[in-house]
């Protein structure tokens, strides 16, 4: 591959339910199960993780491990927009989906000047912030630190003054905020949130296009659709939760599974013509656990089949 560069990032301290550090490992066991050179021919960059933190005390209930996670914000944000910045594609396999943040940080850190787009493939919608989160876990809370919105009319928690100073500091990770604006960001299958995400929603008319909008309309006219919507967008960065897609169907191996979501192939359609467009300059796979995949290593299988169909697409298009 000389277009992509891959960048592997471990990092599950966002996370509530342990392993998704392992998904790395598991995606490279099923591309030697399938006979795939995909890791031996891409150049990979390798982010630092703060996982050790995970043996120390919960420091912050309302936003847990949050100074390991501005760390490894400040790792994503610097790496991702080197590599822009030599005008290379980079492709995110990251652990939990807190780490998206950081790669936000760093693609806006690399075009300043650049409308940026998001395209935010995931069961959940990511809009808490320590304020409502009702588990403290960061991995939902990353949407929030680009749109840099606490949401605090629908506040459900007080925080403490050390955590407000590590909130700030995650939403100016690269000394800009906001990094997106509410009409910049798409949603695709989400379908499990809670009163103050939807209250957000509802206040700044965030579209979000359902499972079964894609089933009745397909994947192509779906991701037509999304790119016109997002046409006064610069730039566009595409986000891919596992737990996009139906449990039943793919497997339980994501930190938090939700049935009724897209099949694999739906997935792969919708990824696959946003990849054409130009003006995506990068794409992230998060949240793969094979330690509650309930199917051997299935959902890491799908994510690889999906991850190698991506990459043929980038690299074809120069």
């Amino acid at each position: 591959m000389k277009r992509i560069v891959l960048v592997e990032n471990k990092s599950e301290i966002g996370a509530g339910t342990r392993g998704a550090s392992l998904g790395i490992d598991a995606v490279k066991i099923a591309a030697l199960n399938a006979k795939s050179d995909y890791f031996k021919n891409a150049k990979i960059l390798k982010i630092e993780n703060e996982n050790d933190r995970l043996w120390e005390d919960i420091d912050f209930e309302s936003a847990k491990r949050i100074k390991g996670v501005v760390e490894v914000y400040k790792r994503i944000s610097d790496t991702v927009s080197e590599v822009l910045g030599k005008n290379k594609f980079p492709v995110l396999l990251s652990g939990d989906h807190s780490n998206a943040g950081g790669t936000i940080a760093g693609i806006k850190k690399a075009y300043p000047d650049k409308r940026l787009g998001v395209i935010w493939i995931d069961a959940h919608a990511d809009l808490h912030s320590p304020y409502t989160s009702p588990t403290g876990n960061i991995h939902g809370m990353p949407l929030a630190t680009a749109l840099g919105t606490d949401n605090e009319k629908y506040a459900v928690k007080e925080i403490s003054d050390e955590v407000k100073s590590n909130w700030e500091k995650l939403k100016n990770i690269g000394e800009i905020q906001p990094k997106i604006n509410p009409e910049d960001l798409v949603f695709i299958g989400v379908r499990d949130t809670e009163d103050p995400e939807d209250y957000y929603m509802a206040n700044n008319k965030i579209k979000s296009i359902s499972v079964e909008h894609v089933r009745r309309t397909g994947a192509q006219e779906v991701s037509e659709q999304v790119l016109k919507y997002l046409s006064d967008c610069d730039i566009i960065y595409v986000s891919f939760d596992v737990d996009s897609m139906d449990c039943d169907l793919i497997s339980y191996g994501t930190g938090t599974p939700v049935t009724n979501g897209l099949t694999d192939q739906e997935a792969s359609g919708l990824i696959n013509h946003f990849l054409i467009d130009k003006r995506v300059k990068c794409f992230e796979v998060v949240e793969i656990n094979p330690c509650l995949d309930n199917k051997q290593n299935k959902m890491a299988e799908t994510a690889f089949r999906i991850m190698e169909g991506a990459s043929a697409i980038i690299e074809k298009r120069g």
